[in-house]
Formats: structure tokens, C-alpha cells, sequence
């Protein structure tokens, strides 16, 4: 219970519950308030952070994930703001639980939604499955603690000294934003780095807990009874506890997760600055698969006839000079190579450590037919987009697209109306470019803005449709690690800025492929007969996937 305070003076609000009785000068007493403000912010705008990163990496299309996220936190932390109002009478000790509370939740919402990720399946299914509806559950919880954080401040410094309403906002407020311009700035370029997304978020949520319950217990110990004091000291100590052991075991606990996405058979997991790449099998006789981000690039059951189906098509002319966008794998660099007259492979790649795998890795060096030992490959680490805006002026005849989907949001802006009119200026007036569009039997609408979209940069375009199998090679988000399964096809489009380009196997490498001008032909036909009219194209400002 709180203890009694003097008398509320004239004009003071119903909740007032006297002057607080501080161990230090008031002065300094409000500093500490505000430093706690300042924290506490930073802390919680972590929390938000990491639960649109990692749903974003979980799921894919940052843009939904990021909107989800915020607009339900800040619906909730509207809702915690009208519930405190009840709480300000006790605000010392409501503020004290709160924040063990907010500590405890915050702090272990990453493991958690991982864990449901890891040990349940896919999160690519509809908003009923469980994984997303945590995902909603995280975000009211801490939004609604966040929320509930303000009103009880704001009694706190009021009972120090008391002063106008908007002298009091104004001071609260600027300590907030600071504090969550830090929170802001550290996630990505401290945390995210140095700790990861999981022991990143313990960490914050402790430092949260130690915050919190330092400002109740040193500066507001007189407001408390001796029960309440040494209640708050054991959930502070408890939540303290939790959080440190989960730390310790979220090396095991990341094994274990990995386990239960990949395989047992996880042979490579690190972790870039850019994204999370995993290969599993390769040895024994089992099959290789790398993974980007917890979605299956490179299966090595059937990967042999989708690169063919690339890359093939784009070789039936002139093919000298080759530029690989994406592709870091070496796989479509492979296809490319079987051609004895290709003089020069260009291959940009935005993740260096990919690149790296494919030359040392001895299952997917040897899957890629060690193309980087190949004197006429070269390789340059960068955006596409941004590469493409200052390439050298020498033409390329062939332009092979290997790139993660236009479903996930990093990618959209290579399946732009901009991003093709940066590759028509380097293509050679009769070069050809090749895109993989996402399969066409379960995204119709995607695969034909793809292609609407390359027409509207001046491109002749020749779409295409190859059948995979069930357990076959999936790119970008169409399947992702716990996916039940895979699509049934996949969609190209085949460019050019001159004529339409015919679909032709090209002149045959020492590799006999499967593809013929008749199995082409029927590869037209059967993408022809899913065509979507009238679609507009997808630009930067206006992206339509």
C-alpha cells in the first residue's frame, strides 16, 4: 500500500497524492526522472525495431511487416495512456511494475516469436496461422506498457515540483524523443552487429529493468511500503534472472531453432551485414540447399534445370559479354561458361560473403563448377540498381537477372520500370535480357507486372513457363524453410530492345540440355494462356507487387 502524503494543495488534480519525500534536492530528482525517460524511450522504440526486422526476415514484404508493427503499437500505446490514467494515484509503484513488465515481455518477444517460427512452419500462410497472430499479440503488449509509461511519468515529475502542464510536456517529451533517437540509431548500427536480434533485445530489456526499477526504489523508495519495496526488488531480480539465462542458452537455442528450420544437416549459418545465409547438405550423398534469409535460393535436387531455363534462352544469339545481376552462387555463371565463344562474365552481388562461400565451400565450389577459378569471370560487390546507374559504356549481349523475388520489399526496386531502363542502356541494340519472374500457377498478377513493367522501359518481351517438381528449386519468397511446399513452376521473361526475341536453346555447350525450340515453344504457350491484360507497370514511386 502507499503510504499517506499531505494534503493536496488548491487546484491540484484528483490523482494527487502529495509531494514526493526525496532522498536527494528536488532538482536533482527531476534529472533522474528524465534520465529515466530518456532510457526507458530508447528502450522501447528497440522493442519495435526488432519486432519489424524480425518479422520482416520471418516473413518478408518489410513494408506490411513495418505497417503492422507501428500502427498497432501506436493504437495500443494510445489505449495504455487512457488505462494509467487509473494508475496515478500509485504512480511510483505502478511505474515500477510496469516496467519489469515491459522488460520481461520486450526482452524475450524475439526468442519467442522465433521459437513459434522455428517449431510450427511457414508464417507464409493466412493471418489465422499462430506465428502472425503472436506477431499482433507483442505488438499490443509493449505498445500498450509504452503507452501507459507517459501518464505515470508525468505524476512522478509533477509530485517533485510542480509546474505548468506544457513546461512539464515540453521537458518529459524532448527527453522521450532524444531517447528514442538513440534507441533508433543503436539498434542497427550497435546492437544488430555486435549481439545479433536475440541477445540484442535481452540486453536492452534488462537494461530497461535496471532503469526502472532504480528510479522506484533509490528516488521513490519513501512512496512504497516495505512489502511493495521488496516485491519490486524480486520481479526486477526475476525478470533479471530470465533474461540473463536466456542469454546464456540462446547460443544452444539458436542451434536448436536452426535445426528445426533447416535440417539436421546444417554444414554453414553466419550471419552478414546484409543477410542470414545457411547451407545444409552437400555431403553423403544428400543434395545441397543454401538458403538467404530463411528462403530456399539453391536447391541442389533440380537447381541444374532452372539455371538451364534461365540462362539458355538468353544464349540463342550473340553472347560475348555476359552480366549476371544477383547470382553470387556461381550457378548461373556456370550455365553461362558451357558456351566456349563467351569471352567475359561480369557477376554483381551485394553480399560479398556469398561470393566467398561459392569459391571456398567445397560442395557448392564444386556445384558451381568452380567458376570463380575461371579467368574470364569477374565480379564486383554492389547494388544492382545502383551499379547498373554508372556502368561503363561497353554494351553487354546478354543480361541474365538472377535476383530474389519482387515480394520481398529490398527487391522491388529491381522489378521497376526505372530498373529496366538502367539495363536497356547497357544492353547491345540486339542483346537480350532474362528475368525470373516468381512462378505463374500461384502469382498470375506478379509474374505479368513483371512483364507489363519491362515492356513499358521500350522492351520486347517473350514470357515463359517451366515446370518444376514438388521438392524442386524455389527463389526469393515463393518458399521459405518450414514451407510445406514448393511451386509448381517457375516463370521467365525473356527481352530485347530490338525485335521480339525468339525462344531458342543457343548454340550447345559441352553439356547436353533438355531444352529444345519445341519444348520452348510449349514453355510460350502455356505462360501465354495465364496472361493477365491491362496491368500497369511498377515504378519506384508506385511499386504494384
Amino acid at each position: 500500500m502507499i503510504e499517506p502524503h499531505a494534503p493536496a494543495p488548491p487546484g491540484a488534480p484528483p490523482s494527487w497524492a502529495g509531494p514526493a519525500r526525496l532522498p536527494v534536492r528536488p532538482d536533482t530528482g527531476r534529472f533522474l526522472v528524465l534520465a529515466c525517460v530518456f532510457v526507458c524511450a530508447a528502450c522501447g522504440l528497440v522493442y519495435e525495431l526488432e519486432l519489424v526486422a524480425l518479422a520482416s526476415y520471418l516473413i518478408g514484404d518489410s513494408v506490411t511487416q513495418a505497417s503492422v508493427v507501428l500502427s498497432v503499437m501506436v493504437f495500443a500505446m494510445g489505449i495504455g495512456s487512457l488505462v494509467a490514467k487509473r494508475l496515478r494515484r500509485h504512480a511510483a509503484a505502478a511505474f515500477g511494475a510496469l516496467e519489469a513488465l515491459l522488460a520481461l515481455v520486450g526482452g524475450c518477444s524475439a526468442m519467442a516469436l522465433y521459437a513459434v517460427f522455428a517449431w510450427t512452419g511457414d508464417w507464409g500462410g493466412l493471418w489465422a496461422s499462430g506465428p502472425r497472430w503472436l506477431l499482433v499479440a507483442f505488438s499490443l503488449a509493449i505498445g500498450l506498457l509504452i503507452g501507459a509509461e507517459v501518464p505515470l511519468l508525468m505524476e512522478l515529475i509533477q509530485r517533485i515540483r510542480r509546474q505548468d502542464a506544457g513546461g512539464a510536456v515540453a521537458d518529459l517529451f524532448a527527453a522521450d524523443y532524444v531517447g528514442a533517437l538513440v534507441g533508433g540509431l543503436a539498434f542497427p548500427f550497435l546492437l544488430l552487429p555486435l549481439l545479433g536480434q536475440l541477445t540484442g533485445v535481452m540486453l536492452t530489456g534488462g537494461v530497461n529493468a535496471v532503469a526502472g526499477g532504480a528510479l522506484v526504489l533509490g528516488l521513490f523508495r519513501r512512496d512504497l511500503t516495505r512489502r511493495a519495496r521488496w516485491l519490486l526488488l524480486a520481479a526486477n531480480l526475476a525478470v533479471l534472472g530470465v533474461l540473463a539465462t536466456a542469454a546464456v542458452l540462446v547460443d544452444d537455442f539458436e542451434r536448436a531453432a536452426r535445426e528445426a528450420v533447416y535440417g539436421q544437416d546444417v554444414r554453414v549459418a553466419l550471419k552478414t551485414g546484409i543477410q542470414e545465409v545457411v547451407l545444409t547438405g552437400g555431403t553423403g550423398g544428400r543434395p545441397l540447399d543454401l538458403y538467404l534469409d530463411g528462403r530456399l535460393r539453391v536447391s541442389g535436387r533440380d537447381e541444374r534445370r532452372y539455371h538451364g531455363a534461365l540462362v539458355t534462352p538468353a544464349m540463342d544469339g550473340p553472347h560475348a559479354r555476359v552480366l549476371v545481376l544477383g547470382g553470387g552462387d556461381g550457378l548461373a555463371a556456370r550455365e553461362v561458361l558451357r558456351y566456349p565463344d563467351v569471352r567475359r562474365v561480369d557477376i554483381v552481388e551485394i553480399d560479398p560473403a556469398v561470393v566467398d562461400l561459392a569459391r571456398r565451400d567445397p560442395a557448392l565450389s564444386r556445384l558451381n563448377g568452380h567458376v570463380y577459378g575461371d579467368a574470364r569471370v569477374r565480379v564486383t560487390t554492389a547494388d544492382a540498381f545502383r551499379r547498373l546507374r554508372t556502368a561503363p559504356p561497353v554494351p553487354y549481349d546478354v543480361v541474365i537477372a538472377d535476383l530474389p523475388d519482387p515480394g520481398i520489399t529490398a527487391s522491388t526496386k529491381l522489378y521497376s520500370e526505372e530498373f529496366y531502363g538502367l539495363v536497356r542502356r547497357v544492353l547491345a541494340p540486339e542483346g537480350r535480357l532474362v528475368v525470373h519472374a516468381g512462378p505463374v500457377s500461384s502469382r498470375p498478377r506478379v509474374f505479368w507486372t513483371v512483364e507489363s513493367t519491362m515492356r513499358a522501359a521500350g522492351l520486347h518481351t517473350t514470357p515463359y513457363r517451366v515446370g518444376g517438381r514438388d521438392s524442386g528449386f524455389a527463389a526469393g519468397p515463393d518458399r521459405t524453410a518450414g514451407a510445406s511446399r514448393a511451386p509448381r513452376d517457375w516463370g521467365f521473361v525473356l527481352a530485347s530492345p530490338g525485335a521480339r526475341p525468339a525462344l531458342g536453346p543457343g548454340a550447345r555447350g559441352p553439356r547436353p540440355t533438355t531444352l529444345t525450340r519445341e519444348s520452348l515453344g510449349a514453355a510460350r504457350r502455356a505462360a501465354e494462356a495465364t496472361r493477365i491484360v491491362g496491368l500497369p507497370a511498377s515504378t519506384l514511386v508506385h511499386p504494384r507487387y
